[in-house]
């Protein structure tokens, strides 16, 4: 009996539990309340329904997460990730384009630039973005939320000097394969996220990179004395969390075949963070689960699916969901796993002082 209350007592202390906890409650509900949530389709090859859109509509915000996770796991925090992904989208999309030509008497359309010289381009504009907060915060020990601010305020504008204020369509059919694509049956950018989990994985299981930043999270001051650059570490931080802001906007911008620089991931850095806390990290820095984050990015999805799916009118959106992220928060917390734990076994604190 014991050995079964340590292995309860284990679970729920498992930072992955209560990430995934929520996100099975919320499947459940789905399941009894939405008509055909879980119904999946073939279509010429490809999965369609309730739980492929999930995933695939997560995607820039499973980037945005990964990204997150480690500036948070440093001790700080990225609130220009919305703008970043804002100038990303409209680069790639006033590059790209799409001019139309006739070939062999068949009209097309073609790319300003090469598609892959649009997104290179778009990608390194990103990661200097995420090198700037980096040198503000890293370098000049600017705070975190008013470096980034900077950004935040600064780079939605600069997103609308590329477009000039205009809303740029691209006509360029190969693009639209990055968002809308699929690829044996599953939407292509989940194989995106995908593959750069598992290269942000390795580099923070199979690297000194995931403990030098948990150290430094902890104490960067320790970390300093001990040898570590923390500089170097924060900046890197900054600039994964630049790259990924400006993958998920070339996703979006392929997903709705343009790109809008006013309202391109608007708020989504709150989504991001999020994420981040629902997927079971601490907000203070140190320890982390990049799994969690994304585990986290699905919960914040999937709640966003299931308040429209049930009909909410768009006005009070955004105050249920808040509310339903207050009660995961609330059972994720240290009084509510308790709470939790009680039930399992484990004796209350009164208990204890009562046997002592």
């Amino acid at each position: 009996m014991n050995t079964r209350k340590k292995m309860d007592k284990r679970l729920i202390d498992h930072q992955l539990f209560w990430p995934l906890f929520a996100l099975v409650v919320l499947l459940v509900f789905d399941f009894f309340y939405i008509k055909g949530f879980f119904h999946i389709e073939i279509i010429d090859g490809h999965l369609y329904g309730s739980l492929i859109d999930i995933v695939n509509r997560a995607t820039p915000l499973m980037f945005m997460a990964i990204g997150m996770t480690l500036v948070i796991a440093s001790g700080g925090i990225d609130i220009s990730v919305g703008s970043v992904l804002a100038i990303s989208g409209a680069i790639t999309a006033i590059m790209i384009g799409g001019d139309m030509v006739f070939v062999d008497g068949v009209q097309k359309y073609a790319a300003h630039y090469p598609m892959s010289v649009a997104i290179l381009v778009a990608l390194a504009v990103s990661v200097v973005s995420g090198i700037w907060n980096g040198l503000l915060i890293a370098k000049l020990g600017v705070n975190a939320m008013v470096g980034t601010l900077i950004l935040l305020v600064a780079g939605r504008g600069i997103a609308q000097l590329v477009v000039d204020g205009n809303v740029i369509t691209v006509y360029y059919e190969p693009f639209f394969y990055i968002g809308s694509g699929f690829f044996l049956g599953l939407p292509f950018s989940i194989y995106l996220v995908a593959a750069f989990l598992v290269l942000i994985m390795w580099l923070i299981k199979k690297t000194a990179f995931g403990l030098f930043l948990e150290s430094i999270g902890s104490n960067k001051v320790s970390s300093r004395f001990t040898g570590l650059n923390v500089q170097t570490i924060v900046w890197a931080c900054y600039a994964i969390s630049g790259l990924c802001a400006g993958i998920a906007g070339i996703i979006i911008a392929s997903e709705v075949k343009s790109a809008d620089a006013n309202s391109a991931g608007l708020f989504i850095e709150l989504d991001a963070i999020l994420s981040v806390v629902l997927g079971g990290n601490s907000m203070a820095g140190g320890r982390f689960s990049v799994v969690g984050s994304v585990i986290g990015a699905l919960v914040v999805q999937t709640l966003t699916t299931t308040i429209y799916a049930i009909g909410v009118p768009p006005e009070v959106t955004m105050v249920v969901k808040a509310l339903v992220v207050i009660v995961i928060y609330l059972i994720q917390s240290q009084m509510g796993r308790k709470a939790v734990k009680a039930p399992a076994g484990e004796p209350s604190l009164k208990t204890q002082e009562a046997k002592a």
